[in-house]
């Protein structure tokens, strides 16, 4: 098993009986879709498409087009079809997640990318982001970039070493759990020093700076041991957590149900 199908099977990602194939991959039968109704459409847009669900990522994308109640589309990819010319036709990364916006005719992949187009382009009251060349404006995107560099690539590396490497390595397993405490301290440090009772990363609200950093902040607790890493030690970031799984565009990006609860 690899790990991407370790993450993958972590994930939160709800079942749904998918119904027709995109056209654009409509010749790998594997992969399907899924559409989303939003509750609370702003505009009149045709849905835009997503292809990846679960695992650390995608959730990513979801909870933004949730949060903005923009109709989507979520398409179901085998991990096996990632690097198959079907899908690397779409990103030649062979990666998820990616977009393609029929609105705009823009296709992306990359989800920190993907989370700055959807805001700049859909988010013009500033829902879950900063009005442009205010400092928050700044300080979110140091997050998100954050995000991208620090804690997804050694979350993604501690697990790997914990689950699929072919020999133990207790040097790499130490050096990335490591990097796990070390983000999540940085994290518990930022909210400490904020001085309110309800905290977020930035400014005085809930923006896509705390979202990105959910998927990876809440699988990793199963991918380690609670003496390696103890979430208890970081109340702050405990608290700023559950806060996040308290959204309703949260739960639904993430697909947790009442049973995952």
């Amino acid at each position: 098993m690899t790990l991407k199908q370790l993450l993958s099977r972590v994930s939160f990602a709800r079942k749904t009986p998918p119904p027709s194939i995109n056209k654009s991959i409509a010749s790998t039968k594997p992969i399907t879709t899924t559409t989303t109704t939003t509750t609370k459409p702003t505009m009149t847009l045709q849905p835009i498409k997503v292809w990846g669900k679960g695992g650390p990522n995608p959730p990513k994308v979801a909870i933004v087009l949730e949060e903005l109640g923009l109709p989507h589309e979520l398409v179901a990819v085998p991990l096996s079809d990632v690097k198959k010319p079907e899908y690397t036709a779409i990103n030649p990364n062979g990666r998820l997640p990616s977009i393609l916006d029929p609105n705009t005719g823009i296709q992306l992949w990359e989800s920190g990318a993907i989370i700055e187009y959807l805001l700049e382009t859909y988010d013009k009251e500033h829902k879950i982001s900063f009005a442009p060349g205010t400092p928050e404006y700044f300080h979110a995107k140091q997050f998100l970039y954050f995000q991208v560099s620090g804690q997804g690539p050694y979350y993604g590396q501690a697990a790997w070493f914990k689950k699929f490497h072919h020999e133990q390595l207790p040097s790499a397993v130490t050096r990335y759990v490591d990097e796990i405490n070390r983000v999540t301290g940085v994290l518990e440090r930022v909210l400490s020093e904020k001085g309110v009772a309800e905290p977020w990363l930035v400014g005085n609200k809930y923006s896509y700076a705390d979202l990105v950093f959910i998927s990876w902040q809440t699988i990793i607790e199963r991918l380690v041991e609670k003496s390696e890493y103890d979430i208890d030690n970081y109340p702050h970031v405990k608290a700023w957590v559950g806060r996040i799984l308290a959204r309703e565009a949260v739960k639904k990006g993430l697909g947790i149900t009442e049973e995952l609860k």
